[in-house]
């Protein structure tokens, strides 16, 4: 039983360990606001609408 606590301790650690090393990770969920960083939809569509275009 005792294995199984050093086990999931050493694991958490290893874990926070890589999360603290990979630099900006955000945990806390999704988000649904004006906070939330999305590329423009018509940014997204305009090179699609050029290239059907020039045809």
């Amino acid at each position: 039983m005792w294995k199984i606590a050093v086990g999931f301790v050493v694991f958490a650690g290893l874990a926070m360990f890589i999360l603290s090393k990979g630099g900006d990770i955000d945990m806390s969920g999704e988000k649904h606001g004006i906070e939330t960083e999305h590329a423009p939809a018509a940014a997204a569509s305009a090179p699609v609408a050029a290239a059907s275009a020039s045809k």
